[in-house]
């Protein structure tokens, strides 16, 4: 009797070390306050006129996506407006092996301005039978929470910070190249 009460009481501990792990483990997911969606949001200063930062964000556009035309939804240099609905894939590891998840729908939002744009990563959709917020991920308290969720937040988070390191990185002005005098 002893022996199995102790064993319960052992498991009992290691299960709920494991839930501990698993709460703790979740990405840090930026949620708007107004909204209460997943939304990546920033100012970014940068020099140039609104007509040289559309050519730059069209031309990281070009190169991020395979068919730009089909993400893009709305191109209006008038504006200096650029969205994007677009998706990228969530993976899990089964007995070592990794496999294809969900896909995460996303949009993408890019203002440009006279030295500055601004970027609005939201509206995250897991696809499903229906498209489902990805924000019920977040909802450790729900029925259909599973622990696989913060891994899937994680991946959420890293692809969409490379997104936004690849569009700074582009949004950058060129170096200006000197002409050869010789």
């Amino acid at each position: 009797m002893k022996t199995h009460v102790l064993a319960i009481l052992i498991s009992g501990l290691m299960f709920s070390g494991s839930v501990i792990k698993a709460q703790t483990s979740t990405a840090k997911m930026p949620v708007d306050t107004e909204t209460k969606l997943i939304t990546y949001k920033e100012v970014v200063t940068s020099t140039g006129t609104p007509a040289d930062l559309y050519i730059r964000a069209i031309a990281w556009v070009n190169k991020q996506y395979k068919n730009a035309a089909d993400a893009t939804k709305v191109r209006d240099p008038e504006s200096g407006l650029i969205e994007i609905i677009h998706r990228f894939e969530v993976t899990k590891v089964d007995q070592g092996t990794t496999l294809l998840a969900g896909v995460v729908d996303y949009s993408l939002k890019l203002e440009l301005k006279d030295g500055r744009y601004r970027y609005t990563f939201t509206n995250f959709n897991s696809k499903s039978v229906s498209r489902q917020p990805i924000e019920q991920w977040m909802d450790k308290n729900s029925q259909s929470y599973i622990p696989v969720f913060d891994d899937y937040l994680k991946q959420v988070d890293v692809q969409t910070r490379k997104l936004i390191d690849g569009l700074k990185l582009a949004m950058q002005p060129s170096a200006v190249k000197k002409p050869d005098t010789w």
